[in-house]
């Protein structure tokens, strides 16, 4: 029995430049951090030689090829496997559609189970590439590159990609004391709506090659070079304020980002104290995130009282195996 361990993430500037659209012609960057919000993958021999998968779902097949599942199918051809062996998984929180990266994570933690299983250690930078194969190339996948990359390495860092491909993870330095302080002025609120990433995201990369798109987006990737700078200098209101601009940035990508209801919880959580904040994920539903000092969590808290806040603290750990029984 394997069981891994794989945090989600919360990006904070940037995201949309990780798409091949983008930085295939020029440098894209993203700052994120995992949080303390995990993807658990166990997997275990089956005697009969067959393929047991549970997720929302159960799948009892006999080959690869017919498993529906097609993370787990193309994760397995990649990697060789082809039966007696079954594969479950559970998460902290909903999964698919809530913007904090679940479906990379359940990948990487997937394939960071498996190698174990077959008795293989890799780097951490060959397991988020192995991750955007099976999510990008195989499974043709509308996504960028940050969320395999952030499962993978966890910690709070800036990722560069670069138009050969290659991307560049740059931890940020930031103090014990300023790491609290950025935790305890974090608020995060989930919607209540899930949405699939892949409409949006693709409809990103297709305007992508409009030059008033991209000059957005070059602005987005610029502000996560500011975000790290104003990290390292303990700077929590001009963090709010990067926050600001780069929400307003990414809702002029596409109308599809955000609505009425994120709007309406945005300008309530901003007219009750909060330094800045936005959609996480994609955008059009999942989880909202603030900066704001102290004080005002309350009266937020109050103000959007119909949704449900969420806990997450920055953590420093990526995917890894947490059991390896005999």
């Amino acid at each position: 029995m394997i069981i891994s361990r794989t945090p989600f993430r919360m990006s904070y500037v940037g995201g949309g430049t990780d798409i091949k659209a983008f930085y295939q012609e020029e440098i894209g960057a993203v700052l994120s951090t995992s949080i303390d919000k995990y993807m658990y993958v166990s997997v275990h021999s089956k005697f009969d030689g067959g393929i047991r998968i549970a997720y929302s779902k159960t799948e009892e097949v006999q080959s690869v090829n017919e498993i529906e599942h097609p993370l787990v199918r193309e994760t397995l051809k990649l990697l060789d496997l082809d039966g007696g062996i079954e594969i479950t998984s559970t998460a902290d929180i909903p999964g698919k559609g809530t913007g904090l990266g679940s479906s990379s994570s359940y990948t990487v933690g997937l394939i960071t189970a498996l190698n174990a299983y077959k008795g293989i250690s890799i780097p951490t930078s060959i397991l988020a590439e192995q991750a955007c194969e099976v999510e990008i190339i195989k499974c043709q996948e509308p996504i960028g590159k940050q969320d395999q990359y952030a499962a993978a390495f966890g910690g709070l860092n800036l990722y560069e990609f670069s138009p050969d491909g290659k991307v560049v993870v740059s931890p940020v330095l930031c103090s014990g004391d300023f790491r609290a302080s950025m935790n305890e002025s974090t608020l995060v609120f989930y919607t209540g709506t899930v949405r699939s990433a892949s409409k949006i995201l693709a409809e990103q990369t297709r305007i992508s090659a409009k030059e008033d798109k991209r000059r957005v987006l070059r602005r987005m990737a610029a502000l996560a070079y500011e975000f790290k700078s104003a990290i390292e200098s303990n700077d929590l209101s001009q963090l709010g304020e990067m926050l600001k601009e780069n929400w307003i940035l990414k809702k002029s990508l596409t109308a599809d980002i955000s609505n009425s209801m994120i709007d309406d919880i945005y300008n309530t959580a901003m007219s009750a104290g909060a330094l800045g904040g936005k959609l996480l994920g994609a955008g059009a539903g999942g989880f909202m995130m603030f900066l704001a000092a102290k004080e005002h969590h309350k009266n937020i808290k109050r103000r959007l009282s119909h949704l449900t806040p969420v806990d997450f603290n920055i953590e420093s750990s990526g995917s890894k195996v947490i059991y390896f029984g005999e």
